[in-house]
């Protein structure tokens, strides 16, 4: 219930700013990004100097009380821009790594942690942290063990990290001198004009703009989901996109071809000097799909610097891959 949700965020030091929902999933925009919750899944994105962590007790606690137990997890994130600023437990991946593992159920006794780096440029690490029970491994077939949606593995999410955006486009994101317009009403006018509205246009928009500056949403399309959060101050601006994609063919995803086409429109938006982007699949989809979106990337003056690779317990593998604009 709401309320429950609310008990959450609290802990994670946000709130609720707007909401909307389907057949499949709720989503939430945050006053510090995004939260979606489905019947059997739930993903919480937060940002700035929130403690994100803090939300696993709760969520443990409220999932039980409805007959649910945890049996897998994940947390990532990029490498923070203002590190000494970030409270306990982010205050290292080390430090992060013991509190999650020091508040999951021993259950989940499939564990992994990673750093996997970024060879052209340090500071754009990507850190993971997965834990299994083991009811979502295979059976040598690529089949799961169950019968969840949650786990079928023509899914797959793309996590998107950029930093130096272009001025003129990030300009888009400040609001202007005299607007008094509600934060909702503001947000749709910013989708309209910076051209979110377009990167998929099934996609039912939940936006909000923040005042001065700053701009999130959360996308619906079926059981998809994708969201947007901007900070384009100039010195540190950045701006983040993540999105479910799947190869099933009712999704018109065509082996990835949807979420590279995507990914351009993002590039259009922010013209990025550095992106980042995190591709998490499962064991059944065509490998291919992160080549096909490098390439797609270097068309639209991005230059693939790097990219690691590397397997974790819950049958996941994650490519990771950093970009620079060709202008730099």
């Amino acid at each position: 219930d709401f309320e429950s949700i609310n008990r959450v965020l609290h802990a994670v030091q946000c709130t609720v700013v707007s909401a909307v929902g389907n057949h499949h999933f709720d989503a939430y925009v945050l006053s510090e990004s995004s939260l979606f919750v489905y019947p059997t899944k739930i993903i919480i994105k937060t940002c700035g100097t929130t403690q994100l962590l803090k939300s696993i007790r709760p969520l443990i606690h409220y999932a039980g009380l409805l007959g649910f137990y945890l049996s897998a997890c994940k947390y990532t994130r990029g490498s923070f821009i203002f590190p000494a600023s970030q409270p306990y437990p982010h205050t290292s991946f080390k430090d992060e790594v013991l509190y999650i593992e020091n508040n999951l159920p021993k259950s989940l006794c499939y564990r992994k942690a990673s750093i996997m780096p970024s060879k052209f440029t340090p500071s754009h690490s990507w850190h993971v942290f997965t834990a299994s029970d083991g009811s979502n491994f295979g059976d040598g077939d690529g089949n799961t063990n169950s019968n969840s949606s949650d786990n079928d593995d023509s899914y797959y999410t793309v996590e998107v990290c950029m930093t130096d955006l272009d001025q003129a486009l990030a300009m888009k994101f400040f609001r202007l001198p005299g607007d008094d317009n509600p934060g909702d009403v503001a947000g749709k006018e910013m989708t309209k004009i910076t051209g979110i509205g377009e990167i998929n246009r099934n996609a039912l928009i939940c936006d909000y703009a923040f005042d001065p500056c700053g701009y999130s949403m959360n996308g619906m399309d079926n059981e998809k989901y994708s969201t947007i959060h901007v900070t384009p101050e100039a010195g540190f601006s950045y701006a983040s996109y993540e999105c479910l994609g799947s190869t099933r063919p009712h999704n018109n995803d065509d082996g990835g071809a949807g979420i590279i086409e995507e990914l351009k429109k993002v590039v259009q938006v922010f013209r990025p000097g550095t992106m980042s982007v995190a591709t998490s699949m499962g064991a059944n989809i065509e490998p291919g799909v992160w080549a096909r979106l490098a390439s797609g990337l270097e068309a639209m003056g991005l230059k693939l610097r790097s990219c690691s690779i590397d397997e974790f317990p819950s049958m996941e593998t994650i490519f990771y891959q950093t970009f620079t604009s060709c202008r730099k």
